[in-house]
């Protein structure tokens, strides 16, 4: 058996209190890929943390079994500020209460490390990976921290950084089974979306908002701008943030297969032994996350929907009224472009200006380098 626990305590917590961050590991350093994993980066996401919970279960009789080959790092909790951040009975998990900041952005681009190993790089391409992993490994460690969330950032991404798979576990408000990664990373990550049954993948070599996935991947394209150009650095990391649907979409059967599915993709990348079987088809194609069209509420009132998740709908098409519960007007929300409706809000009271459904469209609707990610 090679699992083993850690409980990791977390700097800078008020006088009495402490938080710690649990993390399970499995096989050897080096023997093989390492694959991270983590669950409930935004902690009000129930789903990955069940997702998490089966996948364990699945780790443990693998290892067991002795068919761990590589490095499996999985931390179920990987938020436990946002855990405990409860209003009025309401959890509060995807924004930090002190400061106001997603737990899904402002994770450090460790690109600089690269300036420092630069003259020990050849023309070799695994071995600048294995020198690049350490700086940036060295560059995590070293990063300074001076509150409780800055430390969490700090071992999240130390545990993450060196792997050759990061896989974050989300999920949205309503929505179908998806999952955000870099442009270079496809169609390499196309096993993953087929695996999973994926209905939409979105791809941004940069969001502007510093996601924790992007810190683990951008990092070595970024890293590769900076280096001659004649040195080889591929893209040495596959990260990816899977939504597993919808907040409420908390339930043991699906979480079960889709902790099967993340199982077969690992065994697929040779970070488990054995036989996953022939892969799934593709369910859908790739799409600039810059071609997303967010519908906006036009006025305050009762959301009602009338696309539903996973239909297509044409430019134009109403998706969703907003009703005046005063008057009783009605306010029509429209498709700006034609495309798969994969995401809808859960609260059925809007305010103007909500988001109240995402359309994934194919062509990009805003300029390189905007900010795409809603906070």
């Amino acid at each position: 058996m090679s699992e083993s626990i850690q409980d990791i305590p977390l700097d800078h917590g008020r006088p009495g209190t402490r938080r710690h961050l649990r993390v399970h590991r499995f096989g050897n350093p080096g023997a093989g890929p390492k694959a991270y994993v983590q669950a409930g980066l935004h902690a009000d996401e129930t789903p990955g943390h069940l997702v998490a919970r089966h996948l364990l279960d699945g780790l443990r009789a693998a290892d067991a079994e002795g068919r761990v080959r590589g490095e499996v790092v999985l931390v179920p909790c990987a938020n436990p500020i946002g855990l405990d951040q409860v209003l009025h009975g309401s959890l509060s998990g995807r924004f930090e209460l002190a400061t106001g900041t997603n737990f899904n952005r402002a994770y450090a681009d460790l690109a600089a490390a690269a300036g420092r190993v630069a003259g020990r790089l050849g023309m070799d391409a695994a071995e600048n990976v294995r020198i690049l992993r350490a700086a940036l490994a060295e560059a995590a460690a070293g990063l300074p921290v001076a509150t409780e969330a800055e430390s969490l950032r700090r071992h999240l991404l130390s545990l993450a950084i060196d792997a050759d798979v990061v896989l974050d576990l989300h999920c949205d408000a309503e929505a179908v089974l998806h999952l955000y990664t870099g442009t270079e990373l496809w169609p390499d990550a196309a096993d993953l979306a087929a695996e999973t049954g994926c209905r939409a993948v979105f791809l941004a070599s940069e969001s502007g908002g510093e996601p924790f996935d992007e810190a683990c991947s951008g990092v070595w394209w970024r890293m590769r701008r900076l280096l001659p150009s004649h040195v080889p650095v591929p893209a040495a990391c596959l990260a990816a943030t899977l939504e597993l649907r919808g907040k409420s979409d908390v339930d043991d059967g699906l979480a079960a297969a889709d902790a099967a599915a993340l199982l077969r993709f690992l065994a697929r990348r040779g970070v488990l032994a054995g036989d996953p079987g022939p892969l799934p088809p593709l369910q859908c194609e790739a799409a600039p996350l810059a071609a997303v069209f967010r519908v906006r509420a036009p006025e305050a009132g009762i959301l009602v929907h009338k696309a539903a998740l996973g239909d297509r709908v044409a430019a134009g098409a109403v998706v969703a009224e907003v009703v005046d519960p005063v008057t009783g007007e009605r306010h029509a929300c429209r498709a700006g472009v034609e495309g798969l409706v994969w995401a809808r809000a859960r609260d059925r009271f809007c305010g103007a200006g909500d988001v109240v459904a995402s359309i994934a469209g194919r062509e990009p609707l805003v300029p390189e380098g905007a900010k795409l990610l809603n906070a």
